[in-house]
């Protein structure tokens, strides 16, 4: 495995943490958490890059419309979380959770704050039931894709992103999630540049380009192990 500390560090360059998210008939919304990642879900349909503390663009609710109760519980743990009131957003997500399970957006906001919290196997379990109740949605998938990588699930996390893809293949963030993970954690950087160049052509951070010209000069890990042993004959 390799070490997490370029990833850290070119994350810290791009990325803002927060994630919310809605249910039923107000879009689930999920802004950017510790990745490489931006997504959101806002008020409307529609289907996500990073920068830090920009809002994130709109994409599609899959949730059904659910009672009032419901909506405004969800609604009180997404205002506790803006206001930075993790605890009291937790409690309130996962009251929403048990009560209405079929709802991914509650799920989904639980897994993030777990995960933020560095429980990432609570996260993963949270995620996965998220994709369960909203098997369609691709910010779910790709969210999960980032819990698995935290976890060391480093396939999971590729198949998680791939979903994600399958679902909506300009999905820009999965593509730069996937890119980061074959990149720095599974060593295939040709794939990776593929999914570096896709996540710049549909517009994402300009900063990222500096990764994809840094993997054009890179050398093969055979080539950098031939020069060091020929220096060290030397």
């Amino acid at each position: 495995m390799r070490s997490a500390d370029p990833v850290s560090r070119r994350l810290t360059a791009l990325l803002a943490v927060a994630v919310l998210g809605g249910c039923a008939s107000v879009a689930e919304v999920v802004t950017k958490p510790v990745e490489a990642v931006q997504q959101a879900m806002a008020a409307a349909p529609a289907p996500a890059a990073p920068a830090a503390t920009t809002a994130a663009a709109p994409v599609p609710t899959v949730q059904p419309i659910v009672n009032t109760d419901a909506q405004r519980a969800f609604d009180a743990a997404r205002a506790a979380l803006r206001a930075g009131r993790t605890a009291d957003a937790e409690r309130g997500f996962r009251d929403v959770a048990s009560k209405h399970p079929e709802l991914g957006g509650a799920h989904a906001n639980l897994g993030l704050i777990l995960r933020n919290a560095g429980k990432h196997d609570e996260s993963v379990a949270a995620l996965e039931r998220a994709v369960k109740a909203s098997p369609g949605q691709p910010v779910f998938h790709n969210q999960l894709g980032v819990s698995y990588r935290h976890a060391g699930k480093f396939t999971k996390a590729r198949e998680a992103y791939e979903t994600a893809l399958a679902l909506e293949p300009n999905y820009a963030d999965a593509h730069l999630n996937l890119g980061v993970l074959l990149d720095l954690y599974l060593g295939d950087n040709t794939l990776a540049l593929v999914h570096y160049e896709r996540y710049l052509a549909l517009g994402g951070d300009a900063a990222v380009g500096k990764w994809v010209a840094d993997l054009k000069n890179r050398k093969p890990a055979s080539v950098a192990q031939a020069d060091v042993k020929v220096t060290k004959k030397e």
